[in-house]
């Protein structure tokens, strides 16, 4: 079959991204890398496709293309999305999948034994939801000679600035995300069943818009939207269940454009909101601003997080978990990139270009509030990737 790859950056791009994640594997005394992780193989080769429930990976040596390694069915996606040659796609037997007999990363060894890479060290994700203890083991008993080393978040390192389109889609999935919250806005009233508000939700996620000129992604994570006293619960989904009056409701949700992520979360009370909720808006409002002010080039991820906790702390509210962390390109479970946290001790220098979502949520006993932003961080003031109003939306 004869096909040319849909990408959607150019060859200099994924050059330079290669050219990076050598020098960093150089640095790490790595002569090849098995990247397990799908954001960091798309990153690395453009490979785009729901096929991260069995295994699969990118090998990057020190010399030549990387090599895509993944299920003979899904070899056909990786020649219609990847950058490789051909003859660097290798797709492994179907008895392989899901087999008490053999493994797929037995027949990686051989593949990369017959190509000369055995015995060179060899970094692989060891900390990572699609590398399993399985893998690894496979790995070491069919090549003896490899050094295996740990490599978790080497890849997701290189990807922490990003290029200007990286940017310009993540701009885009930010309008796709206020879009989705002026749709919530819109249809939340007492009586209306979750699920049906989700479904809207998704509906505004996904349709094509002739104006923005785009339709959306799935996201990394499902819409998370609990209320009332199960909202202190920060990743609860839906149910079927109408919602009620006196009752708040965080939606965190994000859009989604060419797999990258723009999260946006508001919190909208049915009904008169109450004084907890006001205050929570109140603290968090301020303490928002004093961490964007922070949020630039040459401060630390700490600085961000101890200007927000300072204020919550005057308001009397301890948030005991981070308030932000990286996100770009990304694939479920997760919209993060796990690499650096805005949280006291995380020394990590802001650089022009990064991309945070500064999650300011509160989990408190019995109630839930979330109002956070997207931002890039500049010389200056941080670049907000979407613009929806940034208060407590109440709807009587």
């Amino acid at each position: 079959m004869s096909v040319s790859p849909t990408n959607y950056f150019s060859e200099a791009e994924f050059s330079a991204r290669v050219a990076k994640t050598r020098a960093a594997m150089l640095n790490q005394g790595l002569e090849l890398l098995i990247v397990t992780d799908p954001s960091n193989m798309s990153w690395l080769t453009g490979y785009d496709g729901w096929s991260f429930y069995v295994h699969q990976c990118v090998v990057l040596s020190l010399e030549g293309e990387p090599i895509w390694f993944g299920r003979g069915q899904d070899s056909n996606g990786a020649k219609r999305t990847c950058t490789v040659s051909h003859d660097n796609i290798i797709g492994y037997p179907d008895h392989y999948v899901q087999s008490t007999e053999r493994h797929p990363m037995d027949y990686l060894a051989g593949q990369l034994e017959a190509r000369g890479l055995n015995g060179l060290p060899t970094g692989v994700e060891m900390d990572n939801y699609w590398f399993t203890a399985a893998a690894f083991l496979s790995l070491q008993s069919h090549l003896p000679k490899a050094q295996l080393k740990d490599a978790t978040g080497l890849v997701n390192w290189q990807r922490a600035v990003k290029s200007e389109q990286e940017l310009e889609y993540m701009r885009t999935a930010g309008k796709i995300v206020e879009r989705m919250h002026q749709r919530i806005v819109d249809k939340i009233e007492p009586g209306i069943r979750k699920c049906d508000l989700v479904a809207d939700i998704y509906d505004a996620s996904l349709r094509y818009d002739e104006s923005l000129g785009a339709g959306g992604d799935y996201p990394a994570i499902v819409p998370l939207l609990p209320s009332g006293p199960a909202a202190d619960a920060p990743h609860l989904t839906w149910d079927d269940q109408p919602m009620k009056s006196g009752e708040g409701t965080f939606f965190e949700i994000a859009g989604v454009y060419h797999r990258y992520h723009c999260p946006l979360s508001r919190t909208i009370f049915l009904g008169e909101p109450t004084k907890t909720f006001l205050n929570a808006e109140a603290a968090i409002l301020e303490g928002m601003n004093a961490g964007l002010d922070k949020a630039r080039v040459g401060n630390t991820c700490e600085d961000v997080a101890l200007a927000f906790f300072t204020v919550l702390k005057k308001y009397g509210i301890e948030k005991n978990n981070r308030t932000g962390y990286p996100i770009g390109i990304s694939y479920p479970p997760d919209w993060g990139e796990r690499t650096m946290s805005l949280r006291p001790g995380d020394k990590t220098v802001l650089e022009s270009n990064m991309t945070f979502h500064f999650m300011t949520g509160l989990w408190m006993d019995g109630w839930g509030f979330e109002i956070t932003e997207s931002i890039v961080i500049g010389e200056g003031e941080p670049e907000c990737l979407a613009d929806f109003p940034r208060k407590l939306l109440v709807k009587r």
